[in-house]
């Protein structure tokens, strides 16, 4: 008899797949924010005047987020149909060519282009990632790996940082090359065992109008979402556009958007830990959530009120924000729990890059206020809306945190249910 299932080997096995899953939510965070980083210096490069930087930058990363929704929906759907560990190998597969292609990229219609497409290929990382762990885990258990998943992959914003000071080009590289060592580390990956039960069932499997067939279905799906919406204005809109906030503040120095995004994401780890060990310990993800959305309302506050503020307090000011919208992971494993295995991957695929799609219309608001209100006032309204609708939706989601994820989702279809 070999020890192929001792538990020892088990153990193992478990193990690694969550350091896989956690750096394929490394290289996800660093892909997410190196164009934040970059922005200026390789719009600058290739030639954009100094007066169209900020309109080609909101077009630019558009295509990103529109990228990420688009591979949210495909990767979600092959993750239910054909496994958690395809959707793995063929998101970094088609990220990590694109990040390279992107080095190379020498107009402003070419640079969308290349987000958009790594934008498709990054989608799958973070939910197929919550989705293996989230099964494979206890669910005692699965809270801690979870937050594993969220400590060390938010570190990637911190290696973005660093390798984002120098040249621009390089650090696209640099991302396409990490993707190419995660593909090989990922041979030694194994399959969800409630996918694998589930695979042989007569069900319905990845098909995502059983979200929108049924209406309190629906509800609980766009409440997962809008929990999320804070975070990635948070990140996307407030500490992006530090340089332009900077103005506005009056701050002594101009204030770096690379910067803010390293000590953002730092804040976001910690506060990522700091968030999975508080649902562990209250037993409760929803209690956590009210916690830091109220937290993450309060540091927004003290940030739009730094009138003349300093890189030195912009950079403790980002830590905090950070810290305060660091429940993530917490936000994704809510959705991964609230669903059956037949599309629980489409839901955790999904949700998360609809929320960063949700970038997209949340700037388009922003700016659209910007023209009455200014910029600062803006920043107060935005925030407090999506903080109190977000508020809202985790109210209306029931706990999940000692739920038995093994089931199947009813494929029933009642509007009106």
């Amino acid at each position: 008899m070999t020890d192929a299932a001792t538990p020892a080997k088990i153990s193992r096995n478990v193990t690694f797949l969550v350091l896989v899953a956690s750096l394929g939510y490394f290289v996800d965070i660093y892909d997410l924010v190196i164009f934040s980083i970059v922005r200026l210096r390789s719009l600058q490069e290739i030639g954009v005047p100094a007066t169209s930087i900020e309109t080609e930058g909101n077009y630019i990363i558009n295509m990103q987020m529109f990228g990420l929704l688009m591979g949210g929906i495909l990767w979600g759907v092959i993750g239910d149909k054909l496994g958690r560990i395809k959707v793995l190998f063929g998101s970094i597969f088609l990220y990590s060519i694109a990040n390279i292609v992107n080095g190379m990229v020498h107009d402003v219609n070419s640079y969308a282009v290349i987000r958009l497409v790594a934008g498709i290929g990054l989608a799958g990382e973070l939910g197929a990632g919550i989705t293996l762990v989230s099964e494979t885990l206890s669910k005692e258990r699965r809270g801690y790996g979870t937050t594993i998943v969220a400590m060390i992959g938010l570190l990637g914003a911190v290696a973005a940082a660093w390798v984002g000071q120098y040249n621009w080009r390089t650090a696209y590289y640099v991302g396409g090359g990490l993707g190419i060592v995660l593909l090989l580390l990922r041979m030694g990956t194994f399959e969800s065992g409630m996918f694998k039960n589930m695979s042989d069932k007569d069900v319905s499997k990845g098909n995502i109008l059983m979200l929108f067939n049924n209406g309190k279905r629906f509800l609980k799906y766009l409440y997962c979402i809008l929990i999320g919406a804070p975070l990635w204005y948070v990140v996307g809109i407030l500490v992006t556009k530090a340089p332009e906030f900077g103005k506005a503040l009056g701050s002594t120095e101009p204030l770096s958007a690379g910067t803010g995004i390293l000590f953002t994401y730092v804040g976001i780890s910690v506060g990522g830990v700091f968030a999975g060990l508080l649902a562990q310990y209250s037993r409760s993800r929803k209690n956590t959530m009210f916690i830091f959305l109220l937290l993450s309302l309060i540091s927004v506050m003290f940030y739009l009120s730094a009138k003349g503020i300093t890189p030195t307090q912009f950079k403790w000011l980002c830590f905090f924000m950070g810290f305060a919208v660091g429940y993530w992971a917490t936000f994704v494993t809510i959705a991964s729990e609230q669903f059956g295995t037949n599309i629980r991957s489409t839901v955790t695929t999904t949700v998360p890059n609809f929320v960063r799609g949700s970038l997209i219309p949340i700037n388009f608001a922003f700016t659209a206020l910007m023209v009455h209100f200014g910029r600062i006032s803006s920043g107060y309204i935005m925030m407090i809306i999506l903080t109190g609708v977000a508020l809202f939706a985790t109210s209306q989601l029931k706990e999940t945190f000692d739920k038995d994820l093994d089931y199947i989702e009813d494929e029933g279809a009642n509007l009106l249910s």
